[in-house]
C-alpha cells in the first residue's frame, strides 16, 4: 500500500463531527397578527422581536417558557393557509400543571388523553398515538404517553405532551434544565424515588442522598436504568 492508500484508508476510518444544526424557528400562519400577538401574550410566551416595514411586512417572534426553539408569524412571512399548523408540540414535566396554567392565562384546553395502546386508527384527530383519544392521563403514568390540546384564534394546534423519563440516546452526555419548574419537578422524582430506595434499606436515612439525587437525575435525562 503506497503512502497516499494509507492516509486515504486512514481519513475515510475516521467519520467527519456531525454538524449542529438546532431547531429555532416555526413559523406558523395567522389572519390577523395583532389578535395572535394578544393570545400568545396572554400565554406568558416571551415577546422576542415585533419588526415591520413600510410594504406590509411584518414578523412577531414568541417563546415559550423554558423554550429553546421559537415560533414566528406575520404578515408576509409564510404563504401557508392561516390556522393551517397541526402537531405543535410542546414538551412538560407535568402536564396537569401545563394544562391549568394555559387555562390560567386564557387557552381553552382539552381534557387530558392518552392514546389506545396498540390500536391507531379511529374517527379523532391525529396525535402521536394515532386518531384515538382516550380520556384521562395515561393509567401507568408512562413518559411520553399522556396529552392534551388547544387552537390558538386561527385553528393552529398545539399538543401538550408530558415527558418526564427521556428514551436511550436523547440526551448525549449533559443534563440541562431550561427552567427552574422543569428542575423542580425533577427533584420531586427523584425525592419520591429516593424514598423508596430508604424503605428499601430498612428505612435507615441515606447520609449520601445528594449523590443519589444526582444519579438519579442524570440518569432520567439520559433514559439510563434508573437506581
Amino acid at each position: 500500500m503506497t503512502g497516499t492508500e494509507q492516509r486515504s484508508a486512514t481519513t475515510a476510518e475516521v467519520p467527519a463531527p456531525a454538524i449542529d444544526m438546532k431547531l429555532e424557528i416555526v413559523v406558523i400562519p395567522v389572519s390577523d397578527v395583532d389578535r395572535a400577538k394578544a393570545f400568545y401574550a396572554r400565554l406568558g410566551w416571551r415577546l422576542d422581536a415585533d419588526f415591520a416595514s413600510d410594504d406590509g411586512w411584518r414578523v412577531i417572534q414568541f417563546t415559550p417558557p423554558g423554550s429553546p426553539a421559537s415560533i414566528i408569524f406575520g404578515a408576509n412571512v409564510t404563504a401557508a393557509t392561516p390556522g393551517s399548523a397541526r402537531g405543535l408540540y410542546l414538551v412538560v414535566s407535568d402536564i396537569d400543571a401545563a394544562r391549568s396554567d394555559l387555562i390560567r392565562h386564557g387557552a381553552k384546553v382539552s381534557e387530558v388523553f392518552h392514546g389506545a395502546g396498540d390500536i391507531h386508527a379511529g374517527a379523532d384527530e391525529p396525535f402521536l398515538s394515532g386518531s384515538r383519544r382516550i380520556t384521562g392521563a395515561d393509567p401507568e403514568r408512562g413518559s411520553y404517553r399522556s396529552f392534551a390540546s388547544f387552537r390558538d384564534p386561527d385553528g393552529n394546534g398545539w399538543l401538550i405532551q408530558e415527558i418526564t423519563t427521556r428514551l436511550p440516546g436523547r440526551v448525549e452526555g449533559e443534563t440541562a434544565f431550561t427552567s427552574p419548574v422543569d428542575l423542580a419537578s425533577a427533584l420531586r422524582r427523584a425525592a419520591a424515588a429516593h424514598g423508596e430506595h430508604e424503605k428499601r434499606s430498612g428505612g435507615q436515612h441515606d447520609a449520601n442522598w445528594p449523590d443519589w439525587y444526582a444519579e438519579y437525575i442524570v440518569r432520567e435525562q439520559a433514559g439510563r436504568p434508573l437506581p
